[in-house]
């Protein structure tokens, strides 16, 4: 019996692959990078406790400087200044928000992710700045109009109080808000620049405290050129409603140049700390 030769089965189509999702066209730009800072600036416990610390420093040293003077029935030359003074303590907690801003990032390695999904270094600082930026300002010019009222409601029992209608008051309310934002931005500035938390912090409380105990062990040439640029000299300046107060013997500049000043200080270090993120490796 012959056998019949059978022709193969034809072998199964391949499936057909699915199509590939589209990719999204253009690059991640300042906008994404501004919502992922304001995401890593909320999610972490050090931005609550320092906030939290600056509105204690500066509203608990108001209470306590102004209800002392009432109850003692001293004489406040500058009620402005005087309910002002808890931003000469506040403005450390804000310093210290500043620099963990990004040396967090730096000390827990996170800082290669962050470049990772964003591979341009200017935005990161540029997303950073912003984020801290509005939040310190909200938060200084609020604690600074608190501040003001609340002490002229504790020196009003003295006859030594002031309002926002008269001269120099209104201005020193807002530029103090801006001091603080301003100081804030210079500690993260230099902390892009040092990289490392307790070196930043180092560097910036020894700005604002050390450098006024040095500067005058100098020669007398030196110290009256020098002492006007001092951020602490500028921030009694910017606090005072009453333009001839003075801490050094030399005129101070008025608080909007001294403010002007400042803020030149934070934009150099950020530019600084900027071009040296560019050229160092995470």
């Amino acid at each position: 019996m012959t056998a019949i030769p059978t022709t193969p089965a034809p072998a199964p189509a391949p499936a057909a692959a699915p199509a590939a999702a589209p990719i999204p066209g253009g690059r991640a730009g300042l906008r994404q990078a501004v919502r992922s800072e304001w995401t890593k600036f909320w999610s972490v416990r050090s931005t609550a406790w320092s906030l939290a610390a600056t509105v204690f420093l500066v509203l608990g040293i108001c209470v306590l400087a102004n209800a002392t003077a009432a109850n003692n029935g001293l004489h406040v030359p500058d009620p402005t200044r005087r309910s002002l003074v808890g931003f000469l303590l506040g403005q450390f907690a804000i310093g210290v928000l500043g620099v963990l801003v990004i040396s967090a990032e730096y000390s827990t390695g996170s800082i290669r992710s962050t470049l990772a999904g964003m591979p341009r270094r200017p935005v990161v600082i540029a997303a950073k700045v912003v984020v801290f930026g509005v939040v310190a300002l909200v938060v200084s010019e609020v604690l600074a109009f608190s501040a003001f009222f609340i002490g002229q409601a504790l020196l009003s029992r003295t006859g030594y109080s002031a309002t926002l209608s008269q001269p120099g008051v209104t201005q020193a309310v807002l530029e103090s808000g801006l001091y603080l934002t301003a100081l804030g931005l210079l500690a993260l500035g230099m902390a892009t620049v040092i990289r490392h938390t307790a070196g930043a912090i180092a560097a910036f409380a020894g700005i604002l405290l050390v450098l006024p105990l040095v500067v005058p062990a100098l020669p007398t040439s030196m110290v009256n050129a020098i002492t006007r640029y001092l951020p602490a000299n500028i921030g009694v300046t910017i606090l005072s409603s009453a333009q001839n107060t003075h801490i050094f013997s030399t005129p101070d500049f008025s608080a909007s140049t001294g403010l002007a000043i400042l803020a030149g200080y934070a934009a150099a270090m950020l530019v600084l700390g900027g071009w040296l993120m560019v050229k160092r490796d995470a």
